[in-house]
C-alpha cells in the first residue's frame, strides 16, 4: 500500500514539473511575473532560516541558533566567501552552545 502511495505521489510530481513546460509552448513570462520569480527562491530561502531559527514548536527560541545566524550575517554584510559565512555561523553556534547558551 505504501509502495503505490509513494509511485503515485512520484507520477504526480513528474507530470506536474512537465506541465509547466509542456503547457507553456515556448511563451515567455510577463516582466513583472519574471522579476517575482527570480525573487522568490531567496525569499522562501530566507522564511526557511527564519523559522527553523527562531521557531521552537509554537514558541519563539532566541538560542544558540539565533546568535550563529546573526554572525552569518555579519560575515555577509563584510562579503566574505560563503564557505566562509557557513563556517563562521557554525562555530559561533557551537561556542555559544558550549558556554551554555541553550
Amino acid at each position: 500500500m505504501i509502495i503505490a502511495a509513494l509511485l503515485v505521489l512520484a507520477a504526480g510530481t513528474y507530470l506536474l514539473k512537465a506541465a509547466g513546460p509542456l503547457l507553456s509552448a515556448g511563451r515567455q513570462l510577463p516582466e513583472r511575473a519574471r522579476t517575482i520569480a527570480d525573487l522568490l527562491p531567496a525569499a522562501l530561502l530566507a522564511a526557511l532560516v527564519a523559522s527553523q531559527t527562531l521557531g521552537d514548536g509554537t514558541a519563539l527560541a532566541l538560542d544558540a541558533r539565533a546568535l550563529g545566524v546573526a554572525a552569518a550575517g555579519i560575515a555577509v554584510v563584510f562579503r566574505a566567501p560563503f564557505a566562509v559565512v557557513v563556517l563562521v555561523g557554525a562555530v559561533i553556534t557551537a561556542a555559544a552552545r558550549a558556554l551554555g547558551v541553550a
